[in-house]
């Protein structure tokens, strides 16, 4: 799901008093949220000794590399991983097997609003998606339409060849990209915009070529460490809840919990 591109708010955002950016600096909702997770993980290294008290924070969201090192030892401590069992991997592969089939493509063309420093992100947004909705209702029998709304609108050099990109693979694309395109089956413009970190996509999947299935055998280390990152994600959130409903959050919607980490 994509996250709606933002202004920063007038009143600057703080957890426990520390600024999360700087008045009138643009932000995604996501960006605001992510710099609030990042505080709040400084501050309960510091508060665990595992980091100075004297260590800077910084209103660009770009913690220090002691502070890096220092929360990396707070995860292994708070947010404990356990090796998931074969059982539990072979469920996984059994209900993902599309997702380690190799050799996927997928032919597709795009349109890039590209969001670039001092850009009103507002009013490129709206201008994505009324142009994704024309594209959308365009009369197929009719010119082509995505071609022509890629030469007068995208921010990408494809877009002199109406969008096209080719055949691409997985590998090829940003990982938040091809999260969207290689996740779903549908043929024909994708049903909402997509977001990089280039910017918003209005996306044309042209064809699909499936990919080859994997045995188990071949990509269980690949499933254990999913499922790891799975569990790991969960924890994290729901020990960045507990450390949110202890702080004094301003200006950032962040998610609280009263009760103490699962294990």
């Amino acid at each position: 799901m994509m996250d709606t591109l933002t202004a920063a708010p007038s009143a600057v955002a703080h957890i426990n008093g520390v600024a999360l950016h700087v008045r009138g600096e643009v932000l995604t909702e996501a960006v605001l949220r992510q710099r609030a997770c990042s505080e709040l993980l400084r501050q309960a290294a510091q508060a665990a000794g595992l980091l100075a008290a004297d260590d800077a924070a910084y209103a660009d969201g770009v913690i220090s590399a002691a502070a890096t090192q220092a929360v990396e030892r707070l995860l292994e401590q708070a947010v404990p991983v356990a090796e998931p069992s074969d059982a539990a991997c072979r469920r996984y592969y059994a209900a993902h097997q599309s997702r380690y089939a190799s050799g996927e493509r997928v032919r597709l063309r795009h349109i890039l609003f590209a969001v670039t420093p001092g850009v009103d992100v507002g009013a490129l947004r709206q201008r994505a998606e009324a142009i994704y909705l024309e594209v959308r209702c365009h009369d197929a029998s009719a010119a082509d339409g995505f071609a022509a709304a890629a030469r007068s609108g995208s921010n990408c050099p494809s877009g002199a060849e109406g969008g096209e990109l080719g055949w691409l693979t997985a590998a090829d694309c940003a990982p938040e990209f091809a999260r969207e395109v290689f996740a779903h089956t549908e043929v024909g413009v994708l049903p909402r915009l997509l977001h990089s970190r280039f910017g918003l996509h209005i996306v044309e999947v042209l064809e699909r070529e499936p990919g080859v299935a994997q045995e188990y055998a071949t990509v269980r280390g690949a499933v254990a460490m999913a499922l790891r990152q799975q569990t790991f994600v969960t924890a994290l959130r729901q020990y960045l809840c507990v450390l949110a409903a202890a702080a004094v959050v301003e200006g950032v919607a962040l998610e609280t919990a009263d009760t103490p980490l699962l294990q």
